[in-house]
């Protein structure tokens, strides 16, 4: 399963800082100065899962394959962006197809580094950025809508409900709301929804970049207040400067360095976790001495549909899923203790995943 998760925010928020950290590159400029990205920049980071590791350590595979999510870093936005301000927003085109968006917030104080505006405020930052998103997204309506209007008065029925929904979207956008807003109950047009792409209706988290002293004492509820975010929406503390240094450390210094500040795990760690939880995503592991694997799929996927996760031919020919609860695996030390207990279960189609079963499939060729 592809996912990919849009980087927004304004210019010398820290976006590409925090891009670099994710990846461990130097790929996205991270300058003092609006407007250093220009082109679009695109890293794979893998899913942090310490159950993969216990697996790992039981079984001792000849490879190791954890589940990831795509980045993709775009130049920032400023106020006017729809209009053709700083760089306008043609650069939005390249997150369409991601799966949700981050925004990410200044919330430090630091003279070195320019704000665009001059002044500290997440909470402008965040309904410019909103703005701009809405306004790309009136744009694209309009132009989907001039696209099917003459399909639609030729009497073709899909362009027909396509051109409704549009219009719908249009009335909206125009009002300054955000597409998820609008409520679907036709089922026909929430099929169509998706081909539209239009990013306010993407899922999204939010990043409050903040300063070294206050990564650790970071209050969610107050930040949210001033931000006026939803309650639903996730809030990640990061600071994207530590997260450098953090990258540029083995995994033992790493743990020391967070201990150091009082930190449970990395800013970067809970924002990939939090991305993978907010697409309503989960995990399997396949486990054997060649390889563990962790694959990602939608939580209440079927045992078959697990299945086409490897192979489409594994969908097609599902025999049987033999399933054991990755406690149930860690506690007994493997297949083998485990099938002895008398874990190891055999279930059928209508089988829904648990996140973290361990599991073989068989399948007829």
């Amino acid at each position: 399963m592809n996912l990919k998760i849009g980087i927004v925010g304004l210019p010398n928020v820290g976006k590409s800082t925090l891009f670099n950290a994710l990846t461990k590159s130097q790929k996205a400029a991270a300058e003092n100065f609006p407007f250093c990205t220009i082109d679009p920049n695109v890293g794979i980071v893998e899913v942090p899962d310490q159950r993969i590791n216990q697996l790992v350590e039981i079984i001792q595979p000849e490879k190791t394959i954890r589940s990831t999510i795509e980045f993709v870093d775009i130049a920032g936005l400023v106020a006017g962006a729809s209009k053709g301000e700083g760089l306008g927003n043609k650069f939005l085109s390249h997150i369409r197809e991601c799966n949700a968006i981050c925004h990410v917030l200044r919330d430090f104080e630091d003279s070195n580094i320019h704000h665009v505006d001059g002044q500290i405020n997440p909470t402008k930052d965040l309904d410019i950025i909103m703005t701009e998103l809405i306004m790309a997204d009136l744009q694209s309506t309009e132009n989907q809508i001039e696209r099917v209007t003459k399909k639609a008065r030729s009497g073709d029925k899909t362009a027909q409900i396509e051109l409704k929904l549009l219009q719908e979207y249009q009335s909206l956008l125009s009002e300054g709301k955000m597409a998820r807003n609008l409520k679907i109950e036709d089922e026909e047009q929430q099929k169509l929804r998706k081909q539209f792409q239009l990013l306010t209706q993407k899922p999204y988290l939010i990043v409050a970049n903040v300063s070294e002293k206050d990564f650790s004492s970071f209050n969610e509820d107050n930040f949210r207040k001033k931000i006026n975010a939803n309650p639903n929406i996730p809030i990640i503390p990061i600071c994207a400067k530590t997260e450098a240094e953090l990258a540029d450390l083995s995994n033992e210094e790493a743990k020391e360095f967070l201990a150091e500040i009082g930190a449970e795990k990395s800013g970067l760690e809970n924002l990939v976790q939090q991305s993978f939880h907010l697409l309503g995503l989960q995990s399997y592991f396949t486990a054997g001495p060649k390889e563990v694997r962790s694959w990602t799929i939608p939580k209440g996927a079927t045992a078959p549909q697990a299945a086409g996760e490897i192979h489409t031919d594994f969908e097609k020919g599902f025999i049987k899923a033999e399933v054991i609860a990755f406690q149930d695996f860690v506690e007994y030390n493997g297949e083998a203790g485990a099938k002895e207990k008398g874990k190891l279960r055999i279930e059928g189609k209508n089988y829904i995943l648990q996140n973290g079963d361990v599991i073989h499939f068989r399948f007829n060729n």
